[in-house]
Order: C-alpha cells, then structure tokens, then sequence
C-alpha cells in the first residue's frame, strides 16, 4: 500500500531539494546556456506546477516500485534510487551530450539534481510506509 502523505512530502521535498540545488549552479548552468543568471527571480507559475507534477510522478512511481519490489530497509532503497538515476536521467543526459551537442557540464548539472532527487524520493516513500 503507497503512503500518500509519504508521496506528498517526498513530492515537495524534491521540488525543495533542486531549487535549492540550482541555486547553487544559477551562474555555472547560465554561463552554459548563454543568459543571464536568474539572480533570485521566481519562474512563472506554469513551471512551479510542472515541476511539482513530474515530482509527484516519480514519487507515486517510486512508491509503488519498494511496495511491488518488497524492498526493506535503507541500502535497498538506496540501492533503488541510484538504480533509476542511473537507467534513466543519466542515459537520457548522456543522450542530449553525444547526439544533441549539449555541454557535458550542463548535463552533469541536471544529472547531480536527479541524483538528489531519486535517493531523496525514494528514501521518504520507502522508510515511510
């Protein structure tokens, strides 16, 4: 059975998470685009929404995969969450680099976020069902 609440806050928490994540490279990940740094500035709220929905997603998704798996206890979940970073933000990334030209360090940027938010997610849906 799938924690709801577990759901919710893991939701949040990733949005939480990579704000604050991106913050941190604002100036590295404009630099990479060529614009200018977001320097504090809110995204319109279309994207807020977006990105709580594709968090939700993962979170739900995440949940039903430790309840369907049975996995237990932290390395398991661990284990889960560096699996999915791995099979898909990391491939995808790796993707955009070799066939897209997108700079490997903007990539690793995106990928160091999923990375927090796949071990984050899957950590709270899995030790609080």
């Amino acid at each position: 059975m799938i924690n709801l609440w577990a759901v919710a806050v893991a939701t949040v928490a990733a949005f939480v998470s990579s704000s604050v994540y991106y913050i941190g490279f604002d100036k590295l990940r404009a630099a990479l685009l060529g614009t200018e740094p977001a320097s504090g500035e809110r995204p319109p709220a279309w994207k807020i929404v977006v990105e709580l929905l594709r968090s939700l997603v993962i979170a739900a998704t995440l949940a039903v995969a430790v309840g369907e798996l049975g996995i237990d206890g932290v390395g398991g979940i661990l284990l889960l969450g560096l699996g999915v970073w791995l099979a898909f933000p990391v491939t995808i990334l790796a993707g955009s680099v070799v066939w897209d030209d997108v700079p490997w360090r903007l990539a690793a940027i995106h990928a160091g976020d999923w990375l927090v938010k796949a071990v984050l997610i899957a950590l709270l849906v899995g030790l609080w069902r």
